[in-house]
């Protein structure tokens, strides 16, 4: 059984991916010059920032600190380091955008799936979890079908 300062650092690494989401898809947003993927990169990235707030209220249940966690982590700035790289090499080149955001979302799935796995530690939330995990598989299934729009 975890402690519970190791069920506060779980749900901060989640803040931080949905952290990272918000910030990709804001960046891919202003990238992109479709009116439609402009529209859903907006949309998912306001839908990262409520899931993060809502961990943040789980946060402050488990006596953390939910203010203490406003920026992404490290794998995500690499990631939209490498967002901002691609689009720098293929002109903006909107399939590559859709791929960038594929893995990104593929590894927040990987990471929720972890916790959601881990039943014992995170209970008073899994059902938080789950609902988040779904949303961002929704997101990432359109984002599939996005890609082949782009082609």
């Amino acid at each position: 059984m975890k402690t519970n300062d190791e069920i506060i650092s779980d749900l901060n690494s989640l803040v931080n991916i949905l952290n990272d989401g918000k910030k990709g898809y804001d960046s891919a947003a202003e990238t992109t010059d479709s009116l439609e993927l402009k529209a859903i990169f907006e949309k998912d990235s306001i839908e990262r920032a409520a899931y993060a707030a809502e961990l943040k209220a789980h946060i402050k249940v488990h006596g953390g600190n939910e203010d203490d966690n406003e920026s992404g982590g490290l794998l995500g700035a690499v990631h939209r380091g490498w967002i901002d790289i691609k689009q720098a090499f293929t002109g903006n080149n909107n399939k590559s955008i859709l791929e960038a955001i594929e893995t990104g979302e593929k590894s927040a799935i990987e990471k929720y799936d972890g916790f959601i796995a881990d039943y014992t530690d995170h209970a008073d939330h899994l059902a938080l979890l789950q609902k988040q995990r779904n949303g961002i598989q929704q997101d990432l299934n359109q984002i599939e079908s996005l890609k082949s729009q782009f082609s």
